[in-house]
């Protein structure tokens, strides 16, 4: 069973007195270990697929199961539970806490799992590891540089070695260098701990690593690609 299966889903949305519908028929499946893309313009529906995929959204109408669950049947309580334990989020800005340290923000997700302090330790320290921000550790967000904080961020969504990870435009605040470290990191992780990565990206730099491509435009897919050699 795919890890991730959408059918015939559709997502409105109330404007004025009618409906704007953002998701028009969609029917998708990705697999466990994918590095796949929801690519397409601002406005095609690439956040909103990626909400419902990350059960932050429920369709219209239609099904999405993701990790065997049926998003659009879960309670808040039990999507909530879905996320913490399977999923690890990345976003366009980074969202770390401005106040704790490097090593704080990235223990946050495994707070509320029930580990041990010394096996907490040791996720933190693992997943600071996989992004070279072991000296960084007691720093805090305004003390590192965009590229850094988004690393934080990746560190952050990878420590728990969830089943799937959702990044939505995660290299549009980076310079090119910072956005191919990144995106190396992630392929790394990829391989390694056979982590299922599903971006929702305009951006070339991202497009280009991608080994799936699902293109959306105006709320259907119009092309479903995927690249035989990277």
């Amino acid at each position: 069973m795919p890890l991730v299966k959408l059918e015939k889903v559709f997502k409105h949305f109330p404007i004025g007195g009618g409906n704007f519908t953002a998701l028009k028929d969609i029917n998708l499946g990705f697999e466990k270990g994918e590095f796949s893309g929801i690519i397409g313009p601002s406005g095609s529906g690439k956040t909103t697929l990626l909400n419902i995929i990350g059960s932050l959204d429920t369709p219209s109408e239609g099904s999405a199961v993701v990790l065997g669950e049926p998003v659009e049947k879960l309670t808040e309580k039990q999507a909530a539970k879905l996320r913490s334990k399977y999923m690890g989020f990345i976003f366009q800005t980074y969202n770390l806490l401005p106040v704790y340290t490097v090593y704080e923000n990235v223990e946050f997700p495994l707070l509320i799992l029930k580990m041990s302090e010394e096996e907490i330790r040791k996720k933190v320290l693992a997943a600071l590891e996989w992004v070279h921000l072991t000296d960084k550790i007691n720093s805090r967000p305004s003390q590192l540089s965009g590229g850094e904080c988004q690393r934080v961020a990746v560190a952050r969504a990878i420590v728990k070695q969830p089943e799937l990870v959702l990044a939505d435009e995660p290299t549009a605040n980076l310079d090119a260098e910072n956005s191919y470290h990144i995106l190396d990191t992630m392929v790394n992780l990829n391989k390694e701990l056979k982590t299922t990565f599903i971006f929702a990206t305009h951006d070339d730099k991202v497009i280009r690593y991608l080994k799936r491509k699902v293109h959306l435009v105006d709320g259907k897919v119009v092309k479903d690609e995927v690249v035989s050699s990277q």
